[in-house]
């Protein structure tokens, strides 16, 4: 017997043994080479590709076409599924690879046309554009069909194979990329819904205009979706749930300091975009050399270009301008002929495109996407529209970033190469999307931000203003033409010797033309424009202090009244001593921004769930906060909204205040104990960055997401955006999955002092000890030099090998 066990045992052990044999190898062979020499086909001349210790490359060609072939040779090695997956999001391919859960999203892509704008501009594309994403294709295709001796574990996980990638997929990532960063349509759809039960007044108060500003006069909406009889359609047009595209942008923030305000006498620049959290990161560092190219910064995997950055000549840094550039039109289908929609001059039909929906284990799915004279029609995601109690409806999008000439690649090819703040300003009339404010620095010292996009103009008798879903069949709702680019808000060397963006308004009240109605309230504009103008001269570690900045102008002004709160609860004193001690600071190791969170959520949720509807206010929280509505009440003091309308009684603010405190430390006594003086903000608010889609499957997410504890909140300039919906998996609530993506700090005197940072690390693969490399480091808002210092670390030639 005891033999027999022996022998079980050994057994067991061999098994292991051999499996971690296997992994062992496995681990070896995925890991790219970063040392020796390769011969592959596609480069003209050597390409040599230097590491720094930290997994940057810097590429060294002959020409900027084999240099953006290496570009695409380290994203294939570093990148390869978050490739896959800018590939899929582009595409609508995700049902493929995830199976079922995908398949509305997949339909949503489709409806859209992603891939179809793409088609038509990359047939649009000019020749500089064309051969650059060409011979980034070529890069990574070499490695993958030539070099690669492992697929990356999501790959043999999934059972996947990765295809050729195209020109079309680099052309579909810019599109994804704009769908987020310049889209209102979610607060068309919102609006639309609010109309079905809340008059224009009220959702007005709701989604206030930007401070100091009135509401954009409009027509009774609400009044014309009953006269269009909605209600019946309305359940499923409204629903539609947006696509993530991994890009998702809340904020960003970028300055730009003049020479007579900074210690060298040369401008500085800071940036640091605030976008969704992924792991791998959004951003992968790169240096690229060649004759007449000398520029490093973030580049995004399935582009050829450096998107932020720094090159021989010029800094820049953007935030996003969120324009209202996305118009929903509400299409009137012949109630003979669904293939037939309403237009000013009668009916017309369709454009029709069928599509294929393939599914992980299931059958494949037959689609029909439509569109119209204004864009695709969205709403055939979710299926038919057609309304019980009168005629049917569909829902279409017109939308800038669908235009076929686009030309986003161009642009950015453009930015990288300019020479000058003026030639930067003057290459952008070019660029139509994502609409971004731009900020500049030059080696001669000047400085200069613009606003840069495509803006459509809207007619004086257009009475919706683009803020709900508007009638297609009437002409006045149609853009009249768009912006002429050189009009757009600007600014080149002001007097006041700095610039800062921060998606507030970025022109003032007498500016003539239409941005957006939509603007972020101004809360870390004004923080950092109060610490730009606190010391007469500024350098790099004043600048990185900035980005470090913690305090909450919008916490600030709501302390005050939970400072006034009332509350029987036995750990009331306690908690207001800790809001006390922390004040509008949102640190990490305080407890004052845990109780403020979870009041200002459990109070949210007293004053606006009923009216809203608790399904659909349910939903908005993973995206919306309605601080700015709450703010309001609160100033008012609001009886309507604060009002429980499913009582009997009549509560008063004071009363939901008073209620919302206790709630608050109901939750977090059951959460963190009853020393409130033990409680931390950063046990509850850490910053996931979400690996696709290895989060969702509980045993692996800890293995290939990224989690750390920060501090910060939605209105800091250290931002961490406060998410008030339960983690479906884990149940946590105050996550930030949106943040400072990456962070730069520009210095124009002397390149070499410039700093970078991102979010994990440069290496994809999980098995790389660089896939959390900068976790920490970006935690603690450090960073690493922007140039190459010193000898490589690894260098890889890259020589010209047979097709």
């Amino acid at each position: 017997m005891r033999n027999g066990l022996r022998r079980v045992a050994w057994g067991i052990l061999g098994l292991v043994a051999v499996a971690a044999a296997g992994l062992g190898a496995y681990v070896w062979r995925v890991l790219p080479d970063t040392d020796g020499a390769l011969s592959v086909p596609g480069v003209t001349a050597q390409v040599r590709i230097e590491r720094d210790a930290d997994g940057i490359p810097t590429i060294r060609a002959g020409s900027r076409d084999d240099a953006l072939f290496g570009l695409g040779f380290v994203h294939a090695q570093d990148r390869l599924w978050q490739l896959e997956t800018h590939r899929r999001i582009g595409s609508g391919r995700l049902a493929e690879a995830f199976g079922e859960p995908a398949i509305d999203t997949d339909r949503f892509l489709r409806a859209l046309g992603v891939r179809r704008a793409a088609e038509a501009q990359w047939a649009h594309s000019g020749p500089d554009a064309r051969a650059a994403i060409l011979a980034y294709t070529a890069g990574i295709n070499a490695y993958v069909q030539r070099v690669m001796s492992a697929r990356p574990p999501e790959f043999v996980v999934l059972g996947l194979v990765f295809e050729p990638w195209t020109p079309q997929d680099t052309i579909a990532w810019t599109t994804m990329m704009a769908w987020d960063l310049g889209g209102n349509w979610g607060a068309e759809l919102l609006r639309l819904r609010l109309a079905m039960n809340l008059p224009v007044e009220r959702i007005n108060e709701l989604l206030p205009p930007y401070p100091g500003a009135s509401p954009l006069p409009t027509a009774d909406y609400t009044a014309l979706f009953r006269g269009l009889k909605l209600q019946g359609a309305v359940s499923q047009v409204a629903q539609l749930a947006p696509p993530e595209s991994g890009v998702e942008g809340v904020g960003s923030n970028n300055w730009v300091v003049h020479g007579s305000h900074t210690t060298t006498g040369h401008p500085l620049l800071a940036n640091d975009p605030h976008l969704k959290l992924s792991a791998p990161a959004l951003w992968y560092f790169a240096r690229l050399e060649a004759p007449g190219l000398r520029v490093a910064g973030a580049t995004m995997p399935g582009l050829p270009i450096v998107v932020l950055g720094q090159n021989a000549h010029i800094a820049w840094g953007f935030t996003n301008t969120a324009p209202d550039v996305q118009d929903l039109y509400l299409e009137q289908v012949h109630p003979d002929d669904p293939m037939q929609y309403r237009t000013p001059d009668g009916w017309a039909r369709f454009e029709t495109f069928a599509e294929t929906i393939r599914v992980r284990g299931k059958p494949d799915i037959p689609f029909l996407a439509r569109g119209t004279r204004h864009g695709p029609v969205i709403s055939d995601a979710g299926g038919p529209t057609d309304g019980a109690t009168g005629p049917g409806h569909v829902l279409a999008m017109r939308w800038t970033a669908l235009d076929a000439d686009v030309g986003a690649v161009d642009a950015g090819l453009e930015i990288n190469r300019a020479r000058s703040a003026a030639d930067f300003v003057d290459k952008l009339r070019r660029y139509v999307a994502p609409m971004q404010n731009m900020v500049v620095a030059d080696t001669a010292g000047h400085i200069a931000m613009v606003s840069a996009g495509r803006v459509p103009l809207r007619r004086a008798d257009n009475d919706l203003k683009g803020l709900v879903p508007a009638p297609g069949w009437d002409a006045r709702y149609d853009w009249a033409g768009f912006l002429d680019p050189t009009l757009t808000p600007r600014e080149i060397d002001p007097g006041r010797g700095f610039i800062a963006t921060a998606n507030q308004r970025v022109h003032g009240p007498d500016y003539p033309h239409f941005i957006t109605s939509e603007w972020t309230v101004p809360y870390r504009h004004d923080r950092i424009v109060e610490l730009l103008a606190a010391r007469p001269k500024h350098d790099l570690a004043s600048l990185r202090a900035i980005q470090a900045d913690e305090y909450s102008g919008a916490t600030a002004r709501l302390l005050p009244v939970i400072r006034g709160a009332r509350s029987a609860h036995p750990l009331a004193w306690a908690a207001q001593r800790e809001l006390v001690a922390a004040g509008a600071t949102m640190s990490a190791d305080k407890a004052g921004p845990l109780i403020f969170w979870a009041w200002a959520r459990h109070l949210t949720e007293a004053v606006f769930a009923d009216e809203v509807g608790p399904a659909l206010f349910e939903a908005q929280l993973g995206s919306r906060n309605f601080r700015e509505a709450l703010e309001g009440v609160l100033q008012r003091h609001d009886g309507w909204w604060c009002d429980n309308k499913a009582t009997l009684e009549t509560e008063t603010c004071e009363a939901q205040v008073d209620r919302a405190f206790t709630q608050a430390l109901d939750e977090l006594q059951a959460r963190h104990g009853n020393d409130v003086s033990r409680w931390r903000w950063g046990d509850a608010h850490i910053a996931r960055s979400e690996h696709r889609p290895f989060s969702k499957v509980g045993a692996l997410a800890r293995w290939f997401e990224a989690r750390v504890p920060v501090g910060g909140d939605t209105y800091t300039v250290n931002v961490s955006k406060v998410n008030y919906r339960a983690d479906p998996l884990t149940g946590e609530r105050y996550l930030s999955e949106h943040g400072p993506s990456f962070r730069g700090l520009y210095d124009l005197a002397d390149p070499s002092q410039s700093r970078v940072m991102h979010s994990t690390g440069q290496s994809g693969i999980v098995f790389s000890p660089l896939y959390h490399r900068f976790v920490a480091p970006w935690a603690g808002v450090r960073d690493v030099p922007l140039w190459a210092a010193g000898p490589p670390a690894h260098t890889l030639v890259l020589a010209p090998g047979a097709p």
